[in-house]
C-alpha cells in the first residue's frame, strides 16, 4: 500500500510539473502575439485614415476652411478631418498639430506620420501633410489643386521640411 501511495504521489507531482511547463510555455508565446495585435491595429488604423484621406482627392482647397466642413479643405483642416475619422483627435492649425504626437526623424518616416513645412520660408510652419508611405504625401494646398497625392523626395515639401510627428502609435 506505501509503494502504490508513493507512486501515485511521484505520477501527481509530474502531472503537475507538466501542466506547470505547459501553462509556462503557452504564455510565453501568448505575449508576442498580444505585441503583434497591437501593432496591426495602428497599421490598419494608418490603412483606414489614408483611405478615408483619398476619398476627398480633388475636393477643392480653401485657405482658413472650417473644420469639420468636406466641400472644401485648407491643409490643417484636412489632416484634422481625417484623423478624427480614426479616433485621432489634433489641434485645428498646422503650427499646432506640429506639437502633437512624437518627433519622428525624417529618414524615419512611416505611413500616417504628419509631416511639416515652411513652404514660404519665413521661419514658420505653415503646411501639413500625411506622409502615405512610398515617398508619397496626401495633402491639399493652392486653390485649383485641391486634395491631392504628391511626391516627397526632391519636392518643395522635401526641401522646405521643419519636422515631422507621428500620432498614430
Amino acid at each position: 500500500m506505501i509503494n502504490m501511495t508513493n507512486s501515485r504521489m511521484k505520477k501527481a507531482i509530474a502531472g503537475i510539473g507538466i501542466s506547470l511547463s505547459i501553462a509556462i510555455c503557452a504564455g510565453s508565446i501568448a505575449m508576442p502575439q498580444s505585441a503583434h495585435a497591437a501593432t496591426a491595429s495602428s497599421s490598419s488604423k494608418v490603412s483606414s485614415m489614408v483611405s478615408i484621406g483619398k476619398k476627398y482627392i480633388g475636393v477643392p482647397y480653401k485657405f482658413g476652411a472650417k473644420s469639420g466642413i468636406t466641400s472644401s479643405f485648407d491643409c490643417s483642416s484636412f489632416t484634422q478631418y481625417v484623423y478624427k475619422k480614426v479616433g485621432v483627435s489634433l489641434p485645428r492649425s498646422s503650427k499646432q498639430q506640429a506639437k502633437s504626437g512624437s518627433y519622428v526623424s525624417k529618414s524615419n518616416l512611416k505611413a500616417g506620420d504628419l509631416i511639416f513645412t515652411d513652404t514660404n520660408r519665413d521661419g514658420k510652419i505653415n503646411h501639413v501633410s500625411i506622409y502615405i508611405g512610398n515617398g508619397k504625401l496626401l495633402h491639399t494646398y493652392r486653390v485649383g489643386v485641391g486634395v491631392t497625392i504628391s511626391n516627397f523626395k526632391g519636392s518643395t515639401w522635401d526641401k522646405t521640411y521643419v519636422t515631422a510627428r507621428r500620432v498614430i502609435k
